[in-house]
């Protein structure tokens, strides 16, 4: 179908929209990914300090996890919205949420100063910060994908998953400064709090940029054909996008939630448990761990393009599946490596591991997008990430600890990321390869037809 809406954008425009979508997400998962960091670090202290200390821990890591039960509903409320009023508008709430709920937590008392109520206020800051994330993710990516082509989408789509590394290296980047400068009784009091309040600087830059690009053409096409249906048919309300993404892509989702299974527990394995095993079981100094993840980020902000691009001229599936074996076939020497204490293998094992996570998490953007038809994209995408991190990375450190608790070894832990491995590459072998499909061409709402009719590996968008 041949539109002004499908024409590609001019490459200005188009890095305008990717650096917007790239900030946005940067500050986003900089909220976070700093809760977690702070949550590996001090929270256990501040917030329950009557507590055994791995105890403390494991309870930190819990207010961390419910961030993540937050992130189906958000996916949910945000992806019925972004569907029936676009994607920017709910873009611009989500950095919002996000941004005033970090703020908040800079600002809230400690346990030593109002008891029990400081973990209830942080655990509910956290809801609205996994609310909100949830609904960020699905719209940053499908507002980079539906500007572009078929034939560069991987590429330009990965940018805004580059956010996540981003967020990780400054969240880890700020909070690695605060301990080099301020004593440990320093940080402890008042030093962790910087980098929470930092955010509602950011989030004045982030709204400033986003606010500043147009809607996807590929959605404002696909909203003016389903109006000018309803028009000529006399209908007046569409289905609801939830019921739709259920109805007709019900296999995409449950391929989308297989496929985060890996990707999503073995970052957080990576990049939060590692802060936790590295400085209890390896004897490493907590500014050494938080310098290793620094670096290790930065090489995986790099990789991502690389392997989005790649997945331009391989496919997403090949890429995905490479990056799924490799995570699972790295885990032994990944431990190994740490157990030695030494800073330099510490590093090779945190930077080959998110190197490898790069390629699932690259090609994840272009490969979820289109999966799903343009009026329920942005539910179907949200839905099949976020719902994976209730069962992926919400638990994972805390999985992960429990299992260091339990058996002081690295053994089931290095098992438990090589079973959600294996559950990546059932879910993302049986997937079909997508990266021709044009996102453009948008008959979202295509007449009944006969069981059997349709070929089941053609997705109307």
């Amino acid at each position: 179908m041949a539109s002004a809406a499908s024409a590609p954008p001019t490459p200005a425009s188009l890095k305008r929209i990717v650096a917007a979508s790239l900030i946005g997400t940067t500050i986003e998962w900089y909220d976070f990914f700093l809760y977690g960091s702070a949550a590996a670090l001090v929270f256990n202290k501040l917030f329950f300090p009557d507590s055994d200390p791995l105890v403390g821990t494991l309870l930190s890591f819990l207010t961390y996890a419910v961030g993540f039960a937050a992130r189906p509903l958000g996916a949910l409320v945000f992806g019925h919205y972004g569907d029936r009023l676009g994607r920017k508008k709910l873009l611009v709430l989500s950095l919002l949420m996000m941004g005033g709920a970090t703020f908040a937590i800079g600002l809230l008392p400690t346990h030593a100063t109002v008891g029990a109520a400081a973990p209830v206020l942080l655990t509910l800051l956290r809801l609205i910060q996994g609310f909100a994330l949830g609904g960020e993710w699905g719209g940053a990516v499908l507002l980079v994908s539906e500007h572009g082509d078929a034939k560069r989408r991987g590429f330009w789509a990965s940018w805004p998953q580059t956010g996540a590394p981003a967020g990780q290296l400054l969240a880890t980047g700020v909070l690695s400064l605060l301990t080099a400068l301020l004593s440990d009784d320093a940080f402890g009091a008042w030093g962790w709090r910087i980098p929470f309040l930092l955010s509602g600087v950011l989030v004045v830059v982030g709204l400033w940029i986003r606010l500043s690009v147009d809607e996807s053409p590929v959605f404002k096409q696909a909203l003016a054909q389903a109006e000018a249906r309803r028009a000529t048919s006399g209908a007046t309300a569409e289905k609801l996008p939830l019921v739709s993404v259920l109805r007709d892509h019900w296999r995409d989702v449950l391929v989308a939630i297989g496929a985060r299974m890996a990707e999503n527990i073995s970052y957080y394995v990576i990049t939060a448990f590692i802060l936790v095993y590295a400085t209890t079981s390896a004897g490493v100094s907590k500014q050494t761990a938080l310098n290793a993840v620094l670096i290790a980020s930065a090489v995986h902000f790099a990789v991502i393009p690389g392997w989005g691009a790649l997945s331009d001229r391989l496919g997403r599936r090949p890429v995905y599946l490479l990056g799924a074996a490799g995570v699972g076939l790295w885990m032994f020497p990944f431990f190994s490596l740490i157990d030695t204490g030494t800073f330099g293998n510490l590093l090779l094992a945190v930077t080959v591991g998110l190197v490898l996570h790069g390629a699932m998490y690259a090609p994840q953007a272009a490969f979820f997008s289109e999966m799903f038809s343009t009026r329920m994209r942005y539910s179907g995408a949200s839905i099949g990430a976020q719902f994976a991190s209730v069962a992926a990375g919400a638990p994972a450190p805390l999985i992960a600890t429990a299992l260091l608790a339990d058996y002081d070894s690295s053994t089931p832990i290095a098992l438990y990321v090589i079973a959600a491995a294996l559950l990546t590459l059932i879910a993302v072998g049986v997937a079909k390869e997508t990266r021709h499909r044009d996102l453009a061409d948008v008959d979202a709402t295509p007449e009944p037809e006969p069981a059997g009719a349709r070929p089941a590996d053609v997705h109307t968008v």
